[in-house]
């Protein structure tokens, strides 16, 4: 490996947990999945409110059954209490259109099981030692377990997104923030590592595995994220009735599903307006767009004689310094603080561009991390000498498949759910997740 990479390789790693600090991360995991729901009344939680998503009862039971799976029997050797539930709550055993007919446990019972299951995980971990195998190295099977159960709360999030009914977001953080003039910054040529290791970051997924060097050519970049007001410019331009700014897939299907602009939105006698969770509200001009799928951003970028970043571009911007060291976050490895980024549902929307100039990154993009996850035009696909760890459903059975990589998180995303080498990925049709992008060009 070369001077470059060997010294981005050595960017600080997460440091290893104890096993009080692990129980704490389960428990606060747990904690925001239940404090979510709380506020849902139980019919509401057993309703198929999308056929894109499952009932939020099905995501309870399902995390307390990874959780089972995972720190209770795969460590501890119990058997399985009901086995039943092996099939409800398989991901890949029933389509979400499919679980609201299933005979799912009704929400109390749901409660009662993921308590169960919570309780002897943590009584486990007592007892096991971190020691020589790989799935307790560095406690990697129970961040494993929590960045699981964060990103399902995401997951309901947008399914909470798509109920008719209102839900009681949290109070406004008031936000202190400069205007953002959209502009961009070049990022030199040059080598860099691309990924992780497990050394470096311990509770790394197996696809952002193994690190690797790339030579990239010099490329200019978004300064911030793409907002609603230029997005806006595309809508009102007719960028939705013009084949001439779309991909042969995209018209396809802008067609097919003859949409007009970003979901969520809506045309108003005197402007625009957008639905967040059950409730119309003015259109804001200087927050990132979101809602939009990939087929959108790629329109967008080619009306606006750009394109969107391949994922190494993306990494490259956001973590690399010029030092040649490897950055965890945009600002370094300090953890995300509010100063740095929009995370965790602190606002439940994404912050006005130009609310975080502390978490830049060392080029000078802003908000790359949280807001809005961004769609990048690389396809998920297995780095270099990718090994499935600890088992093929997570990331492999999904390369090739025709799906995107998203970078960088959303304001749903919680902070240890997050890195500048996590990889996220969905079909180029979504546009429930949090989503949205910024573009680059040649230099």
């Amino acid at each position: 490996m070369s001077q470059a990479a060997s010294r981005g390789t050595a960017a600080a790693a997460a440091a290893q947990l104890s096993k009080r600090e692990i129980a704490a991360e389960l428990d606060a995991a747990r904690r925001r999945t239940l404090d979510l729901l709380a506020a849902v009344p139980d019919d509401e939680l057993r309703r198929q409110h999308s056929p894109l998503m499952s009932p939020l009862v099905w995501d309870l039971a399902h995390c307390a059954h990874f959780e089972e799976l995972w720190l209770v029997r795969s460590l501890g050797g119990q058997a399985a209490g009901d086995r039943r539930l092996d099939d409800l709550y398989n991901a890949f055993a029933h389509e979400r259109s499919e679980r609201a007919a299933l005979e799912l446990l009704t929400p109390e019972e749901a409660r009662r099981y993921a308590a169960d299951v919570h309780a002897r995980a943590l009584a486990l971990l007592e007892r096991v030692d971190f020691d020589g195998d790989p799935l307790l190295r560095d406690g990697f099977v129970y961040g494993m377990v929590v960045q699981h159960e964060h990103q399902h709360v995401e997951t309901m999030l947008a399914t909470l997104q798509l109920r008719d009914a209102p839900h009681p977001i949290g109070r406004e953080r008031s936000l202190r923030w400069r205007a953002r003039e959209h502009a961009e910054v070049l990022v030199e040529a040059g080598p860099f590592v691309m990924g992780t290791t497990a050394s470096d970051e311990p509770w790394a997924y197996d696809n952002e595995q193994r690190a690797h060097e790339l030579e990239l050519p010099a490329f200019w970049i978004d300064t911030v994220p793409v907002t609603n007001a230029a997005y806006l410019e595309f809508v009102e331009a007719g960028g939705y009735a013009e084949s001439r700014h779309w991909s042969v897939d995209g018209w396809r299907w802008r067609e097919e599903a003859a949409v007009e602009h970003p979901e969520f939105w809506r045309r108003e006698p005197d402007g625009w307006s957008r639905r967040r969770f059950g409730r119309w509200e003015v259109l804001p001009p200087e927050e990132p767009v979101q809602h939009v799928c990939w087929f959108e951003a790629d329109a967008y970028a080619r009306w606006a004689g750009k394109r969107l970043p391949t994922e190494a571009e993306w990494e490259r911007a956001a973590s690399w310094s010029p030092d040649g060291v490897k950055r965890r976050y945009p600002w370094g490895n300090e953890p995300p603080g509010p100063q740095y980024a929009n995370l965790g549902a602190r606002r439940f929307g994404p912050a006005p561009v130009g609310a975080h100039p502390a978490g830049a990154s060392p080029c000078g993009a802003e908000q790359l991390v949280g807001d809005v996850w961004e769609w990048t035009a690389s396809d998920f696909a297995a780095y270099p000498g990718f090994e499935a760890f600890p088992y093929r459903e997570y990331s492999e059975v999904f390369f090739a498949a025709g799906y995107k990589v998203l970078r960088g998180g959303s304001w749903a995303t919680h902070a240890r759910a997050i890195r500048t080498t996590f990889r996220n990925w969905d079909l180029p049709v979504r546009r429930q997740i949090f989503a949205g992008f910024r573009c680059v060009r040649d230099a």
